[in-house]
Parts: C-alpha cells; structure tokens; sequence
C-alpha cells in the first residue's frame, strides 16, 4: 500500500511542473472567423498518404483473415 502511495506521490510531483503550461496553452484560442476561412487544400497529399496507409492495414488483416482460413481447413481436414 505504500509503494502504491509513493508512485502516485511521484507521479504528482512529475506531472505537476506541466499543468500551468496546459493551461497557458488553452487560453490563446482564436476568433471563429480566423478558423472558418482556413481551407485544406494544402494538406491533399497527407490525406492521399492516410488513405494509401489505411488501405495498406486492411490489405494486410485480410491477407491475414485469408492465410488463417486456410490454416483452419488444413488442421480440419487431418
């Protein structure tokens, strides 16, 4: 049980430094305006990226799906 108080004492006195930072860091919040005429034309090739690495995981979990189904109906048919 103290050890369990100690590390929890440990991590306040970690973290502690950092949340006055936090704070500061929510306070300068720009006016909505600023944030309505921004577009996201210049960010194309991160979605094309995004979109090439999304399609890239789910290649591989089927490829996965599909080399785990033939394992099963090898283990069956013996």
């Amino acid at each position: 049980m103290t050890t369990r108080i100690c590390r929890s004492l440990l991590l306040f006195l970690v973290l502690a430094p950092l949340l006055p930072g936090l704070a500061e860091a929510q306070s300068g919040l720009p006016d909505a305006s600023a944030l309505a005429s921004q577009n996201l034309r210049g960010y194309n090739h991160m979605f094309i990226a995004y979109f090439i690495a999304w399609a890239m995981i789910l290649g591989w979990v089927v490829s996965i799906a599909r080399r785990l189904g033939r394992v099963e109906k090898a283990l069956k048919s013996e």
